[in-house]
């Protein structure tokens, strides 16, 4: 249930950025334990110049997840190996090349949908 946005390269195909989609919802349920079906991603095609990861100029990625609070650090540490090992694998980005950020937030903080606090019922 994480809302996840990722950043990658414009002009990558349709195949490639689902690729990093995938991987990162598998790596989401893998380890997080988050259900199969809260799939919430954005990704956002961003020409070279306009995704700065410091002096990488190779294929890169930056993915930012915003969560409730409480999971675990070893699950957080597990999710950043798995997807990196995955997404050196499919679509071929080296690990160095991947730059993941989290960010916690409250039950408050979340409306699904017709403007209610799901997680905080009357």
């Amino acid at each position: 249930m994480p809302f996840v946005t990722i950043n990658v390269l414009k002009g990558k195909s349709d195949a490639y950025r689902k690729a990093i989609a995938d991987e990162v919802n598998a790596a989401v349920i893998e380890t997080l334990d988050f259900p199969a079906d809260d799939r919430y991603q954005v990704i956002h095609e961003c020409a070279d110049q306009d995704l700065e990861f410091q002096s990488r100029d190779q294929d890169r990625v930056m993915m930012h997840l915003v969560m409730r609070s409480g999971k675990p650090d070893q699950a957080k540490k597990a999710f950043y190996a798995r997807v990196v090992e995955a997404l050196a694998r499919n679509p071929g980005i080296s690990p160095g090349n991947v730059l993941i950020t989290i960010s916690e937030n409250h039950d408050i903080d979340w409306s699904f949908e017709d403007g209610i606090a799901q997680f905080c019922p009357d």
